[in-house]
């Protein structure tokens, strides 16, 4: 495959949706392009704007909280999974709101507790919260607004 082919191949790759490093160079290796023309594509592909890790951690943590409602610590993990910088995962974490955080951190809550209705109390408190766990929240902001909701029963 040419170097051209594969530029357009790539350009329109990173058209449909942003894309990290990464994926680019795993499809690169997939095109079977290899070595300093791998090299010199994807640095086409940065200077062209087609390709920026920082829009990239921004559109994914964004996309991820708002669609799949996950919460900052697996989002945080699958941007380190894609070798995103640290200075570049604060950035993209800060796209997210603090109040809509909460907000949907209360919603998933208590959707998730209507489902257990007739079970024990404090094993319908462990389901939930092992539910918000696998979604990333953090322990202690799911603990605390279980305990405020105990308050209120």
């Amino acid at each position: 495959m040419t170097n051209q082919v594969a530029l357009e191949k790539l350009r329109r790759y990173c058209a449909y949706q942003e894309r990290c490093h990464q994926e680019v160079r795993s499809k690169l290796l997939s095109l079977k392009v290899y070595g300093d023309e791998l090299e010199e594509i994807i640095s086409d592909l940065i200077d062209d704007n087609f390709l920026n890790e920082e829009r990239f951690a921004k559109a994914y943590a964004r996309g991820k909280f708002r669609m799949k409602r996950w919460g900052r610590m697996r989002i945080r993990q699958e941007l380190k999974r894609r070798h995103i910088s640290e200075y570049l995962i604060k950035k993209g974490m800060a796209e997210i709101d603090e109040d809509e955080y909460m907000e949907v951190m209360q919603e998933l809550i208590e959707k998730y507790m209507q489902r257990q209705i007739g079970q024990h109390p404090a094993l319908v408190r462990k389901k939930t919260a092992n539910h918000l766990f696998s979604k990333g929240y953090e322990s202690h902001l799911v603990y605390d607004y279980l305990a405020k909701l105990n308050l209120k029963n």
